[in-house]
């Protein structure tokens, strides 16, 4: 186990993680597949590990550590650009203490022991789940089958009946998904702990999101104008790439083919939504939900901008406190989770 920690795990030779990778097939359920090591490198930040795959989903490495998570106070402090605009933004709601704001954002700062696991790469939607036409026409009948043939002639790359179906061009093919209503919490948690996985805790979670950071956002104290957002676009309408860490190629892709920055993997080979509306599950530490990366979109919709709108899904700690008060069924919709397998008995 302790070779699995963070600090031992970077100083292994190549040949040497191989050989614990292997081993990690052990541990995982049937079907599982090592692939190979990878290096992912992001806001300063390098993990070199191995990739694996599991019933065509991507599930990679991440070492265990000890870490300090949670945000009350700055580390090196926000820049002018920033400070002046988030001062503008949140003073128009009544808000004059900044810090006192953000930190009410946040979760609060404590320590931290973090299992090695391997981790899916992408999220899966909670809401929605990937059907055939056939089983789609079973539950919807003839108002599917002519909103897909209309698609099919259209020019539109997706449509959504609400909590219904959902339509998305893949190429020549149409990609269906219907909602999935009828999914509990224990339900979910009883198929995944049967299947060999588990879901992220708030812990795994801002640790595999910011690295154990101690500044407010995984990169620095200071907002990225740079970045091209989900719901804004390029901030700053630039073309050129600016994160040495991109590979140089992206550079002549064209502006609207670039992918969303805060979509991008990160230092540990994970992606996330990046993108305010929708959430995370995570459990805390007493089985209750915590939603994490977002805030279905609240901040944004009041109209805060950029900065505010959309530190749930780019601050390392925010915690959505208004998750609670709302039902199960309110945020399917917009839930979104990835399975954990954690390797607390590799010998």
């Amino acid at each position: 186990m302790e070779a699995l920690t963070r600090d031992i795990w970077a100083g292994l030779s190549v040949q040497e993680k191989e050989e614990l990778l292997h081993g990690m097939i052990a541990l995982c359920p049937a079907g599982m597949e090592y692939i190979g090591v990878r290096t992912f490198e992001r806001f300063g930040q390098r993990t070199e590990s191995g990739i694996f795959m599991h019933a065509g989903r991507e599930f990679v490495f991440v070492p265990g550590d000890h870490v300090t998570l949670g945000w009350s106070q700055w580390q090196d402090g926000m820049n002018e650009q920033t400070s002046a605009d988030l001062s503008e933004t949140v003073s128009e709601y009544g808000v004059e203490d900044v810090d006192s704001f953000l930190a009410s954002q946040m979760s609060p700062v404590r320590e931290a022991a973090i299992a090695p696991m391997l981790v899916e790469c992408h999220t899966q939607s909670l809401g929605w789940i990937e059907v055939t036409e056939e089983e789609a026409l079973a539950v919807h009948g003839s108002e599917f089958a002519a909103e897909l043939e209309q698609f099919k002639h259209s020019d539109l790359k997706g449509l959504e009946q609400y909590q219904a179906f959902r339509l998305e061009r893949q190429g020549e093919e149409v990609r269906i998904q219907r909602y999935n209503e009828e999914l509990t919490l224990e339900a979910l948690l009883e198929g995944q702990a049967e299947a060999g996985f588990g879901l992220l805790t708030e812990d795994e979670w801002e640790y595999l999101y910011g690295g154990g950071c101690r500044t407010l956002f995984p990169w620095g104290d200071s907002f990225d104008y740079t970045m091209k957002l989900k719901h804004f676009g390029r901030l700053e309408g630039l073309t050129e790439i600016v994160d040495e860490s991109v590979e140089t190629d992206l550079a002549l892709v064209a502006e609207d083919e670039m992918p969303y920055d805060l979509e991008r993997p990160n230092f540990f080979g994970l992606q996330f939504a990046g993108d305010p509306y929708k959430v995370e599950l995570t459990m805390d530490c007493t089985g209750g939900v915590l939603l994490k990366g977002g805030d279905g979109g609240e901040m944004i919709c009041g109209g805060m901008g950029p900065l505010v709108g959309y530190l749930p899904a780019s601050a390392a700690y925010y915690r959505n406190s208004n998750a609670n008060e709302l039902d199960w069924e309110d945020w399917m919709d917009s839930m979104y989770y990835r399975r954990v397998i954690r390797l607390t008995d590799l010998t």
